[in-house]
Protein backbone atom coordinates (compact mmCIF):
# COMPACT_ATOMS: atom_id res chain seq x y z
CA UNK A 1 0.00 0.00 0.00
CA UNK A 2 1.33 3.35 -0.59
CA UNK A 3 -0.50 6.63 0.46
CA UNK A 4 -0.73 10.38 -0.50
CA UNK A 5 -0.61 12.45 -3.48
CA UNK A 6 1.88 11.82 -6.02
CA UNK A 7 3.11 15.35 -5.09
CA UNK A 8 2.24 17.01 -8.51
CA UNK A 9 5.65 19.49 -9.43
CA UNK A 10 4.32 22.21 -11.08
CA UNK A 11 7.96 23.20 -11.78
CA UNK A 12 7.79 20.24 -14.31
CA UNK A 13 6.29 21.30 -18.00
CA UNK A 14 6.87 17.65 -19.25
CA UNK A 15 5.70 15.74 -15.97
CA UNK A 16 8.66 13.14 -15.65
CA UNK A 17 8.57 12.59 -12.20
CA UNK A 18 5.47 11.79 -12.70
CA UNK A 19 5.51 10.02 -15.74
CA UNK A 20 8.60 8.10 -14.14
CA UNK A 21 6.39 6.86 -11.02
CA UNK A 22 3.66 6.26 -13.52
CA UNK A 23 5.67 3.55 -15.61
CA UNK A 24 6.94 2.16 -12.16
CA UNK A 25 3.86 1.52 -10.75
CA UNK A 26 2.03 -0.01 -13.36
CA UNK A 27 5.12 -2.53 -14.24
CA UNK A 28 5.39 -3.57 -10.71
CA UNK A 29 2.83 -2.35 -8.45
CA UNK A 30 -0.88 -2.11 -9.68
CA UNK A 31 -1.90 -5.78 -9.38
CA UNK A 32 -0.71 -6.66 -6.08
CA UNK A 33 -0.49 -2.73 -3.57
CA UNK A 34 -3.23 -0.15 -3.44
CA UNK A 35 -2.39 3.26 -4.67
CA UNK A 36 -4.25 5.76 -2.21
CA UNK A 37 -3.69 9.59 -3.08
CA UNK A 38 -4.58 11.46 0.04
CA UNK A 39 -5.28 15.54 -1.08
CA UNK A 40 -6.09 18.88 1.10
CA UNK A 41 -8.18 19.49 -2.42
CA UNK A 42 -12.14 19.31 -2.50
CA UNK A 43 -13.34 16.92 -5.44
CA UNK A 44 -13.69 19.55 -7.42
CA UNK A 45 -10.30 20.70 -7.33
CA UNK A 46 -8.71 17.37 -7.38
CA UNK A 47 -10.92 16.33 -10.24
CA UNK A 48 -9.63 19.44 -12.12
CA UNK A 49 -5.60 18.66 -11.34
CA UNK A 50 -6.40 14.98 -12.95
CA UNK A 51 -7.49 16.94 -16.00
CA UNK A 52 -4.11 18.94 -15.99
CA UNK A 53 -1.89 16.46 -14.56
CA UNK A 54 -0.65 12.87 -16.10
CA UNK A 55 -2.05 11.06 -13.06
CA UNK A 56 -2.63 7.63 -12.29
CA UNK A 57 -6.55 6.30 -11.27
CA UNK A 58 -6.20 5.34 -7.71
CA UNK A 59 -7.68 2.22 -5.13
CA UNK A 60 -8.56 4.66 -2.75
CA UNK A 61 -8.61 8.97 -2.34
CA UNK A 62 -8.93 10.98 0.37
CA UNK A 63 -10.03 14.36 0.43
CA UNK A 64 -10.43 17.85 1.83
CA UNK A 65 -7.97 16.98 4.35
CA UNK A 66 -8.98 13.65 5.02
CA UNK A 67 -12.34 14.33 5.73
CA UNK A 68 -13.77 12.41 2.54
CA UNK A 69 -12.73 8.71 1.75
CA UNK A 70 -13.92 7.24 -1.78
CA UNK A 71 -13.01 3.56 -3.29
CA UNK A 72 -12.65 2.98 -6.73
CA UNK A 73 -13.31 4.70 -10.53
CA UNK A 74 -16.68 5.81 -9.57
CA UNK A 75 -15.35 7.38 -5.77
CA UNK A 76 -18.32 5.52 -4.16
CA UNK A 77 -17.89 7.20 -0.48
CA UNK A 78 -17.05 5.48 2.58
CA UNK A 79 -20.36 5.92 4.73
CA UNK A 80 -18.46 4.42 7.83
CA UNK A 81 -16.01 7.40 7.72
CA UNK A 82 -18.99 9.94 7.72
CA UNK A 83 -20.48 8.40 10.39
CA UNK A 84 -17.72 9.36 12.61
CA UNK A 85 -17.04 12.33 11.69
CA UNK A 86 -20.30 13.70 12.50
CA UNK A 87 -19.21 13.26 16.37
CA UNK A 88 -19.21 16.35 18.04
CA UNK A 89 -19.25 18.76 14.82
CA UNK A 90 -21.57 21.44 13.79
CA UNK A 91 -20.76 23.50 11.24
CA UNK A 92 -23.07 25.74 11.56
CA UNK A 93 -20.82 26.95 15.40
CA UNK A 94 -17.73 26.80 13.17
CA UNK A 95 -19.14 29.11 11.07
CA UNK A 96 -20.82 31.43 13.27
CA UNK A 97 -17.30 31.50 15.41
CA UNK A 98 -15.41 31.97 12.46
CA UNK A 99 -17.06 35.07 11.19
CA UNK A 100 -15.76 37.10 14.86
CA UNK A 101 -12.15 36.70 13.37
CA UNK A 102 -11.47 39.23 10.45
CA UNK A 103 -8.15 37.71 9.98
CA UNK A 104 -9.86 35.06 8.53
CA UNK A 105 -10.70 34.76 4.82
CA UNK A 106 -13.00 32.34 3.43
CA UNK A 107 -11.82 30.04 0.38
CA UNK A 108 -13.53 29.45 -2.37
CA UNK A 109 -17.10 27.87 -1.88
CA UNK A 110 -15.94 24.27 -3.61
CA UNK A 111 -13.40 24.12 -0.79
CA UNK A 112 -15.97 24.31 1.73
CA UNK A 113 -17.24 20.56 2.64
CA UNK A 114 -19.35 18.57 4.78
CA UNK A 115 -16.69 18.44 7.66
CA UNK A 116 -14.31 20.98 6.64
CA UNK A 117 -14.43 25.13 6.89
CA UNK A 118 -11.46 26.05 4.60
CA UNK A 119 -9.77 30.08 5.33
CA UNK A 120 -7.19 31.94 4.16
CA UNK A 121 -4.81 33.95 6.87
CA UNK A 122 -1.47 35.43 6.62
CA UNK A 123 1.46 33.70 8.14
CA UNK A 124 2.33 35.73 11.41
CA UNK A 125 -1.26 35.98 12.37
CA UNK A 126 -1.86 32.14 12.09
CA UNK A 127 -0.98 31.11 15.64
CA UNK A 128 -2.49 33.33 17.74
CA UNK A 129 -5.92 32.80 15.61
CA UNK A 130 -5.99 29.14 15.72
CA UNK A 131 -5.63 29.46 20.08
CA UNK A 132 -8.02 31.92 20.13
CA UNK A 133 -10.48 30.30 17.98
CA UNK A 134 -9.85 26.67 19.33
CA UNK A 135 -11.05 27.88 22.74
CA UNK A 136 -14.34 29.73 21.22
CA UNK A 137 -15.33 26.00 19.68
CA UNK A 138 -14.29 24.08 22.69
CA UNK A 139 -16.50 26.46 24.99
CA UNK A 140 -19.00 25.68 22.41
CA UNK A 141 -18.88 22.12 23.23
CA UNK A 142 -17.23 21.54 19.69
CA UNK A 143 -14.06 18.69 19.67
CA UNK A 144 -12.38 20.57 16.86
CA UNK A 145 -8.86 19.47 14.86
CA UNK A 146 -7.15 22.91 13.24
CA UNK A 147 -4.98 22.93 10.45
CA UNK A 148 -2.40 25.58 9.13
CA UNK A 149 -0.24 25.18 6.18
CA UNK A 150 1.27 25.93 3.17
CA UNK A 151 1.47 29.55 4.60
CA UNK A 152 -1.59 30.23 4.26
CA UNK A 153 -4.61 27.92 4.55
CA UNK A 154 -6.02 26.88 7.52
CA UNK A 155 -9.14 23.76 7.83
CA UNK A 156 -11.03 23.44 10.48
CA UNK A 157 -12.02 19.27 10.85
CA UNK A 158 -13.55 17.83 13.11
CA UNK A 159 -11.19 15.81 15.75
CA UNK A 160 -11.36 12.92 14.33
CA UNK A 161 -10.37 13.96 11.16
CA UNK A 162 -7.06 14.26 8.82
CA UNK A 163 -5.35 12.65 6.79
CA UNK A 164 -3.30 10.47 9.12
CA UNK A 165 -6.68 9.91 10.66
CA UNK A 166 -8.21 8.76 7.18
CA UNK A 167 -5.08 6.16 6.47
CA UNK A 168 -5.15 4.77 10.44
CA UNK A 169 -8.71 4.39 9.96
CA UNK A 170 -8.24 2.24 6.27
CA UNK A 171 -5.47 0.51 7.93
CA UNK A 172 -7.83 -0.29 10.84
CA UNK A 173 -10.36 -1.52 8.24
CA UNK A 174 -7.71 -3.68 6.27
CA UNK A 175 -6.72 -5.63 9.73
CA UNK A 176 -10.46 -5.98 10.23
CA UNK A 177 -10.93 -8.31 6.96
CA UNK A 178 -7.41 -9.85 7.03
CA UNK A 179 -6.14 -7.65 4.69
CA UNK A 180 -3.25 -5.85 6.51
CA UNK A 181 -0.44 -4.70 3.41
CA UNK A 182 3.02 -6.03 4.72
CA UNK A 183 4.52 -2.61 4.45
CA UNK A 184 2.47 1.34 4.09
CA UNK A 185 4.68 4.15 2.56
CA UNK A 186 3.37 7.86 3.40
CA UNK A 187 4.50 10.91 1.10
CA UNK A 188 4.08 14.78 2.40
CA UNK A 189 5.31 17.94 1.63
CA UNK A 190 2.79 20.56 3.65
CA UNK A 191 1.69 20.58 6.90
CA UNK A 192 -1.66 19.01 6.44
CA UNK A 193 0.54 15.46 5.91
CA UNK A 194 2.32 15.38 9.15
CA UNK A 195 0.12 13.43 11.07
CA UNK A 196 0.85 10.86 8.23
CA UNK A 197 4.34 10.07 9.87
CA UNK A 198 2.72 9.70 12.93
CA UNK A 199 1.17 6.21 12.45
CA UNK A 200 2.67 3.15 13.76
CA UNK A 201 4.94 1.27 11.26
CA UNK A 202 4.18 3.34 8.55
CA UNK A 203 7.20 4.29 6.59
CA UNK A 204 7.11 7.82 5.45
CA UNK A 205 9.26 9.99 2.91
CA UNK A 206 8.93 14.01 2.88
CA UNK A 207 9.58 15.08 -0.86
CA UNK A 208 12.80 17.44 -1.07
CA UNK A 209 10.73 20.01 -1.74
CA UNK A 210 8.76 19.90 1.24
CA UNK A 211 7.38 23.11 3.06
CA UNK A 212 8.37 25.16 5.97
CA UNK A 213 6.00 23.66 8.76
CA UNK A 214 6.63 19.86 7.93
CA UNK A 215 10.20 20.39 8.46
CA UNK A 216 9.56 22.11 11.41
CA UNK A 217 7.05 19.21 12.36
CA UNK A 218 10.30 17.17 11.51
CA UNK A 219 12.54 18.64 13.19
CA UNK A 220 10.58 18.64 16.81
CA UNK A 221 8.73 15.52 16.52
CA UNK A 222 10.78 12.78 14.18
CA UNK A 223 13.88 13.93 13.86
CA UNK A 224 15.78 10.64 14.69
CA UNK A 225 13.02 8.33 13.40
CA UNK A 226 14.64 6.23 11.03
CA UNK A 227 11.63 5.44 9.27
CA UNK A 228 10.84 8.89 8.44
CA UNK A 229 13.32 10.26 5.51
CA UNK A 230 13.84 13.99 3.94
CA UNK A 231 14.35 12.86 0.40
CA UNK A 232 16.83 14.78 -2.20
CA UNK A 233 14.26 14.54 -4.94
CA UNK A 234 11.20 16.62 -5.83
CA UNK A 235 7.83 15.52 -5.49
CA UNK A 236 7.03 11.67 -7.45
CA UNK A 237 11.07 10.92 -7.65
CA UNK A 238 11.27 11.48 -4.00
CA UNK A 239 8.76 8.84 -3.96
CA UNK A 240 10.63 6.47 -5.92
CA UNK A 241 13.99 7.25 -3.85
CA UNK A 242 11.58 6.58 -0.82
CA UNK A 243 10.60 2.72 -2.49
CA UNK A 244 14.59 2.71 -2.87
CA UNK A 245 16.15 3.35 0.54
CA UNK A 246 13.25 1.64 2.18
CA UNK A 247 13.80 -1.67 -0.30
CA UNK A 248 10.37 -1.52 -0.35
CA UNK A 249 10.74 -2.99 -3.98
CA UNK A 250 11.77 -2.70 -7.45
CA UNK A 251 12.46 0.98 -7.82
CA UNK A 252 13.89 1.02 -11.15
CA UNK A 253 11.12 2.78 -13.36
CA UNK A 254 11.19 1.27 -16.95
CA UNK A 255 11.55 4.70 -17.63
CA UNK A 256 14.91 4.83 -16.71
CA UNK A 257 15.81 2.53 -18.50
CA UNK A 258 17.66 3.08 -21.83
CA UNK A 259 17.69 -0.55 -23.35
CA UNK A 260 13.73 -1.54 -23.56
CA UNK A 261 15.13 -4.00 -26.38
CA UNK A 262 15.95 -6.72 -23.33
CA UNK A 263 13.10 -9.46 -22.96
CA UNK A 264 13.79 -12.18 -20.30
CA UNK A 265 11.43 -14.69 -21.26
CA UNK A 266 12.21 -16.85 -18.23
CA UNK A 267 10.69 -13.52 -15.66
CA UNK A 268 8.26 -12.67 -18.35
CA UNK A 269 5.47 -10.28 -16.64
CA UNK A 270 2.91 -8.80 -18.94
CA UNK A 271 2.50 -5.60 -16.80
CA UNK A 272 5.68 -4.88 -17.31
CA UNK A 273 5.87 -5.85 -21.30
CA UNK A 274 3.40 -3.50 -22.04
CA UNK A 275 4.73 -0.41 -19.97
CA UNK A 276 7.29 -0.89 -21.79
CA UNK A 277 5.63 -1.45 -25.26
CA UNK A 278 4.10 1.81 -25.18
CA UNK A 279 7.69 3.45 -23.84
CA UNK A 280 9.14 1.89 -27.16
CA UNK A 281 6.09 3.50 -29.01
CA UNK A 282 6.69 6.82 -27.66
CA UNK A 283 10.10 7.06 -27.82
CA UNK A 284 9.59 5.58 -31.53
CA UNK A 285 7.14 8.19 -32.30
CA UNK A 286 9.55 11.19 -30.61
CA UNK A 287 12.46 9.11 -33.49
CA UNK A 288 14.80 8.10 -30.25
CA UNK A 289 15.25 5.21 -30.90
CA UNK A 290 18.40 4.25 -32.84
CA UNK A 291 18.64 0.04 -34.07
CA UNK A 292 14.96 -0.26 -34.32
CA UNK A 293 14.65 -2.95 -36.05
CA UNK A 294 16.80 -4.78 -33.01
CA UNK A 295 13.89 -3.17 -31.23
CA UNK A 296 10.91 -4.68 -33.54
CA UNK A 297 12.08 -7.94 -33.46
CA UNK A 298 12.20 -8.58 -29.50
CA UNK A 299 8.72 -6.71 -29.36
CA UNK A 300 7.56 -9.18 -31.71
CA UNK A 301 9.15 -12.17 -29.49
CA UNK A 302 7.33 -11.71 -26.40
CA UNK A 303 4.07 -11.78 -28.79
CA UNK A 304 2.97 -15.53 -29.55
CA UNK A 305 1.41 -15.53 -33.26
CA UNK A 306 -1.75 -15.79 -32.65
CA UNK A 307 -1.91 -12.70 -30.47
CA UNK A 308 -4.37 -10.30 -30.84
CA UNK A 309 -4.68 -6.36 -30.52
CA UNK A 310 -8.35 -5.53 -29.49
CA UNK A 311 -9.11 -1.71 -30.26
CA UNK A 312 -11.55 0.00 -27.55
CA UNK A 313 -13.49 0.17 -31.09
CA UNK A 314 -14.15 -3.49 -31.04
CA UNK A 315 -11.67 -3.97 -34.15
CA UNK A 316 -8.61 -6.53 -33.79
CA UNK A 317 -5.75 -7.15 -34.87
CA UNK A 318 -2.72 -9.58 -34.98
CA UNK A 319 -0.29 -8.09 -32.31
CA UNK A 320 2.21 -8.78 -35.33
CA UNK A 321 0.48 -6.50 -37.36
CA UNK A 322 0.44 -4.12 -35.15
CA UNK A 323 3.81 -3.76 -34.37
CA UNK A 324 4.97 -3.57 -38.30
CA UNK A 325 2.42 -1.02 -38.79
CA UNK A 326 4.51 1.14 -36.69
CA UNK A 327 7.11 1.42 -39.44
CA UNK A 328 4.69 4.17 -41.01
CA UNK A 329 5.08 6.84 -38.07
CA UNK A 330 8.86 6.40 -37.17
CA UNK A 331 9.39 9.92 -35.97
CA UNK A 332 6.55 11.81 -36.58
CA UNK A 333 6.41 13.77 -33.16
CA UNK A 334 10.05 14.83 -33.67
CA UNK A 335 10.95 17.40 -31.75
CA UNK A 336 7.12 17.80 -30.57
CA UNK A 337 5.91 17.28 -27.21
CA UNK A 338 4.75 13.98 -27.14
CA UNK A 339 4.07 11.43 -24.10
CA UNK A 340 2.68 8.17 -23.65
CA UNK A 341 1.63 6.60 -20.51
CA UNK A 342 -0.90 3.61 -19.17
CA UNK A 343 -3.05 3.22 -16.19
CA UNK A 344 -4.95 0.17 -14.65
CA UNK A 345 -2.47 -2.25 -16.60
CA UNK A 346 -4.65 -5.39 -15.29
CA UNK A 347 -3.04 -8.89 -16.53
CA UNK A 348 -5.11 -12.18 -16.43
CA UNK A 349 -3.99 -15.69 -17.51
CA UNK A 350 -6.30 -17.08 -19.40
CA UNK A 351 -4.15 -20.29 -20.69
CA UNK A 352 -0.47 -22.03 -19.75
CA UNK A 353 0.54 -19.05 -22.14
CA UNK A 354 -1.27 -16.74 -22.82
CA UNK A 355 -2.76 -13.29 -20.90
CA UNK A 356 -5.42 -10.57 -21.39
CA UNK A 357 -4.17 -7.23 -20.28
CA UNK A 358 -6.82 -4.29 -20.19
CA UNK A 359 -5.43 -1.24 -19.61
CA UNK A 360 -6.15 2.06 -20.36
CA UNK A 361 -3.82 4.17 -22.78
CA UNK A 362 -3.14 8.24 -22.44
CA UNK A 363 -0.97 10.43 -25.51
CA UNK A 364 -0.31 14.01 -24.70
CA UNK A 365 0.65 15.78 -27.88
CA UNK A 366 1.29 19.55 -27.05
CA UNK A 367 -1.47 20.45 -25.03
CA UNK A 368 -3.79 18.11 -25.88
CA UNK A 369 -4.91 14.74 -24.35
CA UNK A 370 -6.55 11.93 -25.70
CA UNK A 371 -7.33 8.09 -24.14
CA UNK A 372 -8.09 4.85 -25.56
CA UNK A 373 -9.70 1.99 -23.24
Amino acid sequence: MRDNMLQVDHHDPENLSLLRFNALWESNYRNNSLLVFSTGRSPTLYKELRKEKPMLTPDITIMSVGTEITYGNSMVPDNGWVEFLNKKWDRNIVSEETSKFPELSLQSETEQRPHKVSFYVQKDKAQDVMKALATRLQERGLDVKIIYSGGMDLDILPQGAGKGQALAYLLKKFKASNKLPVNTLACGDSGNDAELFSIPDVHGVMVSNAQEELLQWHAANAKNNPKIIHATERCAAGIIQAIGHFNLGPSTSPRDVTDLSDSKMENFDPAYEVVKLYLFYERWRRAEVENFELYLANLKAVCCLSGIFVHPSGIEQSLHDAINSLKTCYGDKQGKQFRVWVDQVLPAQIGSESWLVSFKKWEQSGEAWSTLY
